[in-house]
């Protein structure tokens, strides 16, 4: 099976209704029109900042290892300030310089490698597009999404 996500986010857009046939046998209402309600719900894409890496433990799974990407949007950082306009926004910099240097970038590689070394579960850190919503949000929501299919290595690729 193909590496693929296990979840996504959605927002609730709003309600509507929809007339369609019942197709339930030994239903009084079989082979009629209803009408029911329906919920829309609004799916902008997801942008992928992040990939951990989990070993499994005899008390559960723990994180070996994450890497970080070397940008990362705004609406994702005000997640990580209380105060967004005050704050002197240097979140990630130190992060986003390792991909600056030939140090830093061995040390990328030599996290992913562990991680295809001894990870059990991968996932990835992802975040939703505020501005795609049109909501008055501009603080992005941070998931971990687990990534399933494929061997562990086809997984960290993928991510």
């Amino acid at each position: 099976q193909p590496c693929h996500l296990t979840a996504f986010v959605g927002f609730k857009a709003g309600m509507t209704h929809i007339v369609r046939e019942v197709d339930r046998v030994g239903s009084k209402t079989h082979k009629k029109e209803v009408v029911e309600a329906v919920t829309i719900i609004e799916t902008p894409p997801l942008v992928i900042v992040g990939i951990v890496g989990y070993v499994e433990t005899p008390r559960g799974l723990r994180q070996l290892t994450t890497v970080w990407a070397e940008h990362l949007s705004d609406e994702c950082k005000r997640r990580f300030y209380k105060n967004w306009y005050k704050s002197k926004r240097k979140a990630f910099s130190k992060a986003s310089k390792k991909w600056a240097d030939e140090d830093g970038k061995k040390s990328i590689e030599r996290d992913l490698e562990k991680m295809k070394k001894y990870c059990k579960v991968v996932r990835v850190v992802c975040h939703t597009q505020q501005k795609l919503v049109g909501l008055k949000q501009k603080r992005a929501h941070l998931m971990e999404v687990q990534v399933n299919g494929g061997s562990v290595a086809d997984k960290v690729e993928w991510a």
